[in-house]
């Protein structure tokens, strides 16, 4: 197989060729199509993944791809970045826009890039932050041993109500007032409820911290309108660009102006290189099409069905953490099934049925975590939400064995295809 490109006088093709790659490289075409058939015959209901529209994913293919785009619009350590600046503009402009901040910065390579960007930005090594805790559904980045993030700062873990599972914000204020932290981080990866940022904005200027908005989950949902923004509150917003954004991997950097320049170069060059410019011009599109008022129906729609998910559940005997869901995410307890988290994660898996463990806290039992964004872009709605529940149900009491389970998740599936073909 040759990797040479074509004789100087060979035209170039007209577009890109749907087969070249099977003919290419057949090896990975095929793992590429198997891919996309398990995408589309499973049940995703990892909370953190979803299906990106077909105008993101041309964006992800495009010649941006091949450009190296070292520093910001205007100001690049390499040269041909006209259209490069042209794309992160728009995809800043639009990101500003779509959510009230005064500065964006578009750059991350992902969400846990974004948040060491802001403590880099914000704090020293060896600051005191205030974050919920590991157990609790904090992230690695706040402050886990294995991350870089538990090894320069030093992180104090604020926990949930046992009795609510809801944010203990008594004991927030008094660790803030004990610690005296730096920063004070709002966000969690399995917490299914609305935090309440103008509270953790009191509680940082009683103690004189900065507050960060990990909103790596939530901001999908502020964007269409179902969850309450952090701008007006966090000195730095930290976000994703997938979950139920619905745009590429990727991070996002939302500040006040004033933190723009510090915001800026703790990403580049701080702590990234190049950007990776067919991905920003990705999140342009998504910004985009997030800002339209079908999307805004849409989140609504993901909040719907993590509901009457959790609701349904709960019917089938599973406990639900804090009783319900504000949001596109729901954590649940199999024990009343007779079946812990891993076990209960690897039987779903079986049949089709992908979605994540999680810590139940107080104590070292494993839940599960479910979200609502991809099968809620796929087109199901609430009457899919009761099917998946009695799914689940069959499967971890052993009422359905993976064949049986298999057979009625592609059942499910073959009627909401997340790219359907279109004449």
């Amino acid at each position: 197989m040759s990797l040479t490109h074509a004789p100087a006088d060979t035209p170039p093709p007209a577009g890109p060729d749907p087969d070249l790659l099977h003919r290419q490289d057949p090896e990975l075409a095929g793992i590429l199509d198997a891919e996309r058939d398990r995408q589309a015959h499973s049940l995703q209901l990892i909370a953190a993944e979803n299906f990106t529209s077909p105008a993101v994913l041309a964006a992800l293919a495009s010649p941006l791809a091949n450009k190296y785009a070292e520093g910001y619009p205007g100001a690049r350590h390499h040269g041909g970045c006209e259209f490069a600046d042209l794309a992160e503009r728009a995809a800043a402009d639009r990101a500003r826009a779509l959510f009230g901040a005064e500065h964006a910065n578009v750059q991350p390579h992902s969400g846990s890039s974004a948040v060491l960007a802001a403590y880099a930005a914000l704090l020293r090594p060896g600051d005191t932050v205030l974050a919920m805790g590991l157990p609790y559904g904090g992230h690695l980045t706040h402050g886990s041993p294995a991350n870089v993030s538990g090894h320069w700062y030093d992180f104090v873990g604020y926990g949930l109500d046992p009795a609510t599972g809801l944010v203990d914000h008594d004991q927030v204020r008094a660790l803030a007032r004990a610690h005296r932290p730096a920063a004070i981080v709002c966000g969690s990866i399995a917490y299914p409820r609305h935090l309440d940022h103008a509270l953790f904005r009191d509680i940082a200027d009683e103690v004189g911290a900065r507050l960060i908005a990990d909103a790596a989950h939530p901001i999908g949902l502020v964007a269409g309108g179902a969850a309450p923004d952090p701008v007006p509150y966090a000195d730095v917003v930290c976000a994703t660009t997938h979950k139920v954004l619905r745009g590429p991997r990727g991070g996002l950097l939302l500040c006040r102006a004033e933190l723009a320049e510090r915001v800026d170069r703790a990403v580049f060059p701080f702590t990234q290189g190049g950007a990776q410019m067919h991905t920003i011009a990705a999140k342009a599109v998504a910004f985009a099409e997030a800002a339209t008022p079908a999307f805004g129906a849409y989140a609504h729609r993901v909040v719907a069905n993590a509901r009457a998910l959790a609701a349904a559940l709960a019917r089938h005997g599973l406990r639900i953490s804090t009783g319900g869901t504000d949001t596109h995410l729901l954590v649940c307890d199999p024990a009343p099934l007779g079946v812990e988290g891993r076990t209960a994660r690897g039987r779903l898996a079986a049949a089709g049925v992908i979605l994540d463990c999680c810590a139940l806290a107080p104590g070292d039992a494993r839940g599960l975590r479910l979200g609502t964004a991809a099968v809620t872009t796929q087109g199901m709605g609430e009457a899919e939400m009761d099917r998946i529940a009695e799914l689940i149900a069959g499967l971890l009491a052993g009422r359905l064995d993976a064949g049986r389970g298999r057979s009625a998740v592609r059942e499910l599936t073959d009627g909401f295809p997340p790219y359907p073909v279109t004449g």
